[in-house]
């Protein structure tokens, strides 16, 4: 894959695909600004070698045509803040004025457009769609690691029509494949991984994987539930996937033949309904009565995390160990964030793998005190997995 730091853009017009799918509140504005700023080092990279930059991305998901509240315009004060100079708007991206505004642009100048989305042929991988999204530059250049999974036109198709020497990977993109093959392929020992989230259904393939790669795996969140009644547990009215019962106990009896350590919580923090103002108390894991339901990691099992954590050199941490968003149920997670963020701070590699696990460590504060933060939740997740990403075959040719 050509990079980044490999490529000179003086005088080229590069078509630069990002990750511009950040949250808005209902008057538009930006509340986590976390991905825009990821992409900067790769747009800096271009206009200071002397090119220019057609900034294409998608956000939200849009029904079929222009919604205003999906519309990238929006975004455009916060661009011109970032970059330090003017972002001209293109509007629509099959628009003749949008062509012609990029055709016409200088050195050093940067212009965006409006979500790809609008058009279903973007996710349909439409290759007629694609081509005229090549016309828009003479390089392409894929920094969005967020949507690398898709084989969507913007993210994979459209680079078939560049030639192998004008596709190149930008430096979040690079980095992101970095980091996660740092922890699948040279880790140092112990390693733990910490996989939380509601389901076991969404980390099947991964849990599998990492079976063959970790010391320790510490399972929290929803799916422990799960796990507990492989066990024999009872776990009253918490999240059960009755139908991967089976799996889970096939997923404890490989790490038992694997030598691998997998860890359930020991207690959790239990309430009589899914609610913040609920009654708590506390119960052991597989002991949880009728009619209350395990919501997040129990005091024993939030320090019998944490000092697996802390005595690791490797982590990998995916999915939230609790409801996090109810400040009620958010203590497990918060454990978990700072025990990475002290094991980091004593020489360990800790890697947090997109989505919730990404946005806690952001809203706790953490985020400059661990090794490296995912923009791709589903892209990390399918990578570490083993499965090929389009994105990034789509830049190897």
């Amino acid at each position: 894959m050509n990079t980044l730091a490999n490529y000179n853009f003086a005088g080229h017009r590069a078509v630069v695909r990002v990750d511009f799918n950040v949250p808005l509140d209902k008057d538009l504005h930006i509340t986590d600004d976390t991905r825009i700023r990821a992409a900067t080092p790769t747009i800096t990279k271009i206009l200071n070698d002397g090119g220019s930059v057609v900034l294409l991305s998608h956000l939200g998901r849009p029904k079929g045509g222009y919604e205003k509240k999906y519309s990238l315009e929006s975004l455009l004060p916060r661009l011109r803040q970032e970059y330090g100079r003017d972002v001209l708007w293109g509007g629509d991206v099959l628009s003749a004025e949008a062509l012609a505004a990029a055709q016409a642009l200088q050195p050093g100048q940067v212009l965006l457009l409006d979500n790809v989305r609008f058009h279903p042929e973007e996710e349909a991988g439409n290759d007629a769609f694609a081509m005229h999204l090549a016309r828009l530059g003479d390089v392409y250049v894929n920094d969005a690691f967020g949507a690398a999974h898709r084989r969507h036109a913007s993210t994979a198709v459209m680079a078939s029509h560049f030639a192998p020497a004008n596709r190149v990977g930008g430096l979040l993109l690079q980095g992101e494949l970095e980091n996660a093959r740092k922890v699948l392929d040279n880790p140092q020992r112990p390693f733990t991984a910490i996989m939380g989230g509601a389901k076991i259904s969404d980390k099947i393939l991964l849990i599998e994987r990492l079976l063959d790669k970790v010391d320790n795996l510490l399972i929290g969140g929803g799916m422990a539930y799960t796990f507990a009644v492989a066990e024999g547990g009872h776990v009253g009215s918490s999240l059960l996937e009755a139908d991967k019962v089976d799996l889970a106990k096939s997923l404890i009896a490989k790490a038992k033949e694997k030598g691998v350590n997998l860890v359930l919580p020991g207690d959790s923090l239990i309430a009589d309904k899914f609610a913040n103002d609920a009654n708590v108390d506390v119960a052991p894991n597989g002991s949880i009565p009728v009619g209350w339901m395990g919501l997040d990691l129990g005091p024993d099992a939030r320090e019998q995390f944490a000092g697996i954590i802390q005595d690791s050199k490797t982590i990998l941490w995916n999915g939230p160990m609790g409801v996090f968003e109810m400040s009620n149920f958010s203590l497990g997670t918060e454990y978990v964030a700072r025990a990475i963020a002290e094991a980091t701070e004593a020489g360990a590699y800790s890697l947090i793998g997109g989505g919730d696990s990404a946005a806690a460590v952001q809203q706790l504060g953490f985020a400059d005190r661990v090794s490296y933060i995912s923009t791709g939740g589903g892209a990390l997740l399918e990578f570490m997995e083993g499965k090929e990403l389009p994105g990034v075959k789509a830049l190897q040719g």
